[in-house]
């Protein structure tokens, strides 16, 4: 991991301004193929509170920011059919409207025959995502390279502490990855605010001019780590895991669960899934995800700490799975342009955010009964840490991000000071065939029409 240029991802894991976006429009019904530039209000480096020193605590009565990044699934894909926020239409029988050109005939949403998922497709890519994207329209996901399983949606039988989750704590159906394409792009988004050119799931050695979160935090004293079962996302510059000044604070997932049952969480934590069973990428069972997402929820509303924190969870990007919502422009995060050649590349930059993808906030201070439509993406998160600890913003896209505090009340006792009682983690056991037997026929029978 120390060498090279440009590994795979493969290889790797082998080794404030609200809404200033807009986004409100659905495609097909208003949605606009004509790209704007969003100029920026707040530059780089520019602080929540001017006037305050770096490293104040703002938000007091949040001691712990936790973070967890599951991996590939928009927000109709997991939570369209939840009847939350903006998900799909359904008929008079309770069915999504969704639907899509494929081979001369209609491809209607459809729900996976099994919790697994194909191989191949869907596709992640940057001509996959600007092809689905189709100017706005939404219409060309299936016939992209993401194919047919593209149109497929999973629901609370799949994922039933997922959706219990969603159900309960705050969602924001107005939350979109940081740019259309790959795992590696948006995961730089979340700890630097920029993609730093990169498109594709690659490790250039480079690194940001303004750093990452994490080194941030540590320059004022912040407490942090990244918790991994596998790989860390600070990995996706890869030359920071050679740093021992950050490297001592990249530890198993196994210290996370110590740490939150003995009330020791630091300020800020990311925790990273094993991204080869529980990420709920392709053509991983999703159930594993929900067990994983149910034992770090469990964990925290367990723990000492539980009064004092607040938890988001989200994915990296849609997976290649359809979304209805178009991705409106996006403020460009600095000057350096995707590492692109068009042709044979699908024309686009870093003005334009990726799809949505679920998003929630679980803490004490949540809103009940409430859905967030502000525009919001990866960089809110880093927004909402700076807002805690006044610190400045790495690139012009944090410097204009929403920091999602909409989605909690911090003035009125606590809502869910006593956590709830949510839904059992799904049983993979009781379906795990899948794994070696497929996802099953895709489409299957009666969603291609016409």
């Amino acid at each position: 991991m120390g060498t090279g240029h440009a590994l795979s991802r493969r290889g790797f894991l082998g080794g404030v301004v609200a809404g200033i976006a807009g986004g409100l429009s659905a495609c097909g019904e208003g949605g606009s193929s004509t790209s704007r530039v969003v100029a920026p209000v707040f530059p780089a480096g520019a602080r929540p509170y001017p006037k305050t020193a770096a490293g104040t605590d703002m938000l007091p009565e949040i001691e712990h920011i936790v973070v967890l990044m599951l991996e590939n699934h928009s927000f109709d894909n997991l939570l369209g059919v939840l009847g939350r926020g903006d998900g799909f239409k359904l008929d008079v029988h309770g069915n999504p409207t969704a639907s899509n050109p494929y081979q001369g005939k209609t491809l209607h949403a459809f729900h996976m025959p099994t919790p697994c998922q194909l191989r191949a497709q869907p596709s992640n890519g940057w001509n996959a995502c600007h092809l689905s994207y189709d100017n706005g329209t939404c219409r060309g996901f299936a016939m992209s390279a993401s194919g047919p399983v593209s149109m497929g949606y999973f629901d609370a039988t799949d994922l039933p502490f997922t959706c219990s989750v969603a159900k309960t704590f705050p969602i924001n159906d107005r939350y979109f990855c940081s740019v259309m394409a790959a795992t590696f792009p948006n995961r730089r988004f979340l700890i630097s605010g920029t993609a730093l050119g990169i498109v594709k799931d690659t490790l250039p050695r480079a690194l940001p001019p303004n750093g990452v979160i994490f080194q941030a935090l540590s320059r004022y004293g912040v407490s942090w780590r990244d918790y991994h079962a596998s790989l860390p996302t600070l990995g996706v510059y890869v030359r920071l895991l050679e740093d021992s000044s950050l490297n001592s604070n990249v530890v198993g997932i196994e210290q996370f669960f110590a740490d939150a049952r003995d009330g020791t969480l630091p300020g800020f934590s990311l925790v990273d899934p094993d991204f080869g069973t529980d990420s709920e990428e392709n053509p991983q069972d999703v159930q594993y995800g929900d067990v994983f997402l149910a034992e770090v929820v469990n964990a925290l509303m367990d723990s000492p700490s539980w009064p004092r924190t607040l938890f988001i969870w989200t994915y990296d990007e849609h997976g290649g799975y359809f979304d209805h919502v178009p991705p409106p422009s996006a403020v460009v995060p600095d000057d350096v342009r995707p590492d692109i050649t068009v042709p044979p590349d699908q024309p686009g930059g870093y003005d334009r955010y990726g799809f949505r993808v679920p998003m929630g906030v679980v803490s004490p201070y949540s809103k009940p009964d409430y859905v967030s439509h502000v525009t919001s993406d990866h960089t809110s998160i880093l927004k909402l840490v700076e807002t805690k600890w006044n610190l400045p913003a790495l690139t012009k896209r944090d410097a204009n991000a929403s920091n999602l505090l909409d989605m909690v009340d911090l003035r009125a006792r606590p809502a869910f000071l006593e956590p709830p009682t949510l839904e059992k983690a799904a049983n993979p056991s009781l379906r795990a065939r899948c794994l070696t037997s497929g996802p099953g026929v895709i489409p299957p029978a009666g969603a291609l029409r016409g």
